[in-house]
């Protein structure tokens, strides 16, 4: 390469130093820029106050404040002041941005609120801070809402949904009753009936779903079960001060189409006549529930001898008996020391099964003893006991853990379906669709088009000799009322002490009226090829075969057409 001269390299030297200065000065200004993007101390107060929020930390966001702001909102008020701001936005979630600087001595932060009713609610929340805290007030609840104003809400509700039955019948729609339906008072006892809520903690609930607090919703029935899909999604404003900050349009359901028969809903309603109870039938070969009355699934009661059905499987699963063991013929069984009787301290015994088809307390007292808690509680939890609801708005059948019944008394009165053992007669009804259908559960589904989830409970041998045995419960048992002429009938009786009758502060003898005994009574038909399962709960009615028996009888003889 030929050599520059020097004069020449002097002067592109020269010539070239200009825009080494332009590029000095530009280096120098971007850190300045550089300098100017580094967040002050307000606006990391501010932003670690956003994030708290944003991980729902109330306690640190509290801890940030001021020492005159910690005086005039305690933590417990600080906490009130943000739950009032979730119900009346319906918030579920919160995002907190990056500070974007200081404004009229407040830091600027973005939020996006994501609510229930309105979408998501994008504002800036202006934070002030002094001295590294917090200034708080009750505006700053909500971004977007000026100080001094609180957050407010205006509620439209939609128009409830329809309510059809499993062959498109209307049972309640609009904002009516059940009682308005085409179907009058039989559709109220199916749907229920709409009333506003009755208790304060019900109409906060209500108010954060974005209702009015005294807005109409479903009590009982299947209003209740599918209170949140009937009543659609309510629309309204949201107010900040005099601006609003989102508004949303009502938007009503979808009709749900249940798996209630409106005829055997007619017979179920026909056969509670009035009388406090329940009564839930259940097609055996989908689970689909068919009829739900009165206390159907809502109101678990002591279950009785019907759960000698569970301590049965639980014998014969053990091998601790069959049909044929013979047991002592005794008025009762001591146990601990405390005589358990049989229900009319009746002499009772002789094979097991002349003893299931009398419910013999003196046979089934010791019995689970002998199998044990662990046993008896593990087969109650395979037929449905402590699962949780698979109806919409049921309330769960439920027993102790084994190991909280720890005495022998204790796991007797267990055995025998008394304790601290509780059922609804649908999960009752469930316990017979299970013999029905040759040991699996099918569980009980309310909605129609819906597919039920298989269960095997025990094996097909045992269903097989507990259909036999609750045979006999029909044919010469304690449940002869329930026999339909020509239809093989597979039951059981079960009469529930509500009183203790033992010891000088119990009551010593059982009211003559059988005041002191739920009535249950739990069944399938035909055996051959069962097409319904039907419990009967009849509160303080005395015994099970002389009133709920017969109550079953007039659902099962509609649903096979007797």
């Amino acid at each position: 390469m030929r050599e520059l001269a020097p004069e020449r390299r002097r002067r592109l030297i020269f010539r070239a130093l200009p825009a080494v200065g332009v590029i000095a000065v530009i280096a120098f200004a971007a850190g300045l820029m550089v300098g100017s993007g580094t967040p002050s101390t307000a606006e990391r107060t501010a932003g670690r106050f956003a994030q708290a929020w944003q991980r729902g930390d109330l306690r640190a966001m509290h801890a940030m404040l001021d020492a005159r702001s910690r005086s005039s909102y305690p933590l417990r008020a600080f906490r009130r002041a943000y739950q009032r701001s979730v119900a009346t936005a319906t918030t579920m979630r919160v995002a907190a941005g990056e500070p974007q600087g200081e404004r009229d001595g407040s830091v600027v932060v973005p939020m996006s609120m994501q609510t229930r009713v309105f979408g998501r609610v994008r504002a800036r929340l202006l934070v002030p801070v002094r001295h590294n805290h917090v200034s708080w007030t009750p505006s700053l609840t909500f971004p977007g809402v000026p100080a001094g104003e609180r957050l407010s809400r205006q509620s439209r509700p939609p128009v409830r949904a329809s309510l059809l039955a499993s062959n498109g019948e209307v049972l309640a729609e609009g904002p009516a009753t059940a009682r308005s339906s085409p179907l009058g008072g039989l559709a109220a006892s199916i749907a229920g009936i709409l009333e506003p809520e009755q208790t304060r903690a019900d109409q906060d609930r209500l108010y954060a779903r974005g209702f009015p607090r005294d807005w109409p919703v479903g009590r009982n029935g299947l209003e209740r079960a599918f209170e949140y899909r009937l009543s659609g999604r309510p629309g309204g404003l949201l107010i900040a001060g005099d601006r609003v900050l989102a508004s949303a349009d009502p938007r009503k359901a979808a009709p749900i189409r249940t798996t209630i028969d409106t005829d055997l809903q007619e017979s179920a309603v026909a056969a509670l006549a009035g009388r406090l109870g329940g009564i839930a039938a259940v097609d055996p070969r989908t689970g689909e529930v068919r009829a739900l009355a009165g206390l159907a699934f809502s109101a678990p009661q002591p279950p009785g001898s019907t759960f000698k059905i569970i301590t049965t499987t639980a014998a014969l699963e053990a091998r601790a008996v069959k049909p044929s063991t013979s047991f002592p013929v005794q008025t009762a069984a001591t146990v601990d020391g405390v005589e358990l009787e049989n229900a009319n301290g009746e002499y009772c015994g002789g094979s097991f099964r002349d003893s299931f088809a009398h419910s013999c307390n003196s046979v089934f007292a010791p019995l689970g003893v002998k199998i044990g808690a662990e046993r008896i509680v593990d087969t109650a939890l395979r037929y449905g006991w402590n699962a949780p609801p698979t109806v919409p708005g049921e309330a769960p059948s439920t027993l102790p853990p084994a190991e909280e019944i720890r005495t022998p008394l204790e796991v007797a009165s267990t055995a025998i379906g008394q304790g601290k053992v509780l059922a609804t007669p649908l999960r009752l009804a469930s316990v017979a669709q299970v013999v029905a259908s040759r040991g699996v559960r099918l569980e009980p589904i309310l909605e129609a088009g819906r597919t039920s989830v298989a269960v095997r409970v025990t094996t097909r041998r045992v269903a097989r000799t507990l259909a036999r045995l609750m045979h006999g419960v029909v044919a010469y048992g304690t449940g002869t009322a329930a026999a339909i002429p020509g239809i093989r009938v597979a039951g059981k009786t079960g009469t529930a002490e509500l009183e203790d009758t033992r010891g000088p502060d119990a009551v010593t003898k059982p009211p003559a009226d059988g005041s002191n005994t739920d009535a249950w009574f739990t069944a399938y038909a035909p055996m051959g090829r069962p097409r319904i399962a039907v419990a009967v709960l009849l509160v303080r009615a005395g015994a099970g075969g002389q009133t709920a028996a017969p109550a079953a009888r007039l659902v099962l003889g509609r649903a096979l057409g007797r």
